[in-house]
């Protein structure tokens, strides 16, 4: 047993940390996939098909990535 008291806030500030910043790549991701969504279907001039796809590509793409980071296999 640990009986180190600074081994769990240390930990838990830099697990707060890793995950924050897991929190706003993926905000960014969907904000760039929105905005060239909104672009391709204007340029496209078509039903906002990119707008709803790009994100939803996205989404998965970021949680295969998120699954692949905070696996327990190091």
């Amino acid at each position: 047993m640990n009986n180190n008291p600074r081994s769990s806030p240390d930990k838990s500030k830099r697990d707060l940390l890793r995950y924050a910043g897991l929190a706003s790549q993926l905000l960014v991701y969907l904000a760039i996939a929105v905005a060239g969504g909104i672009q391709v279907d204007r340029w496209l001039r078509i039903f906002p098909l990119f707008t709803i796809l790009f994100p939803i590509l996205t989404l998965a793409a970021v949680f295969y990535k998120l699954f692949k980071e905070t696996s327990g296999s190091k």
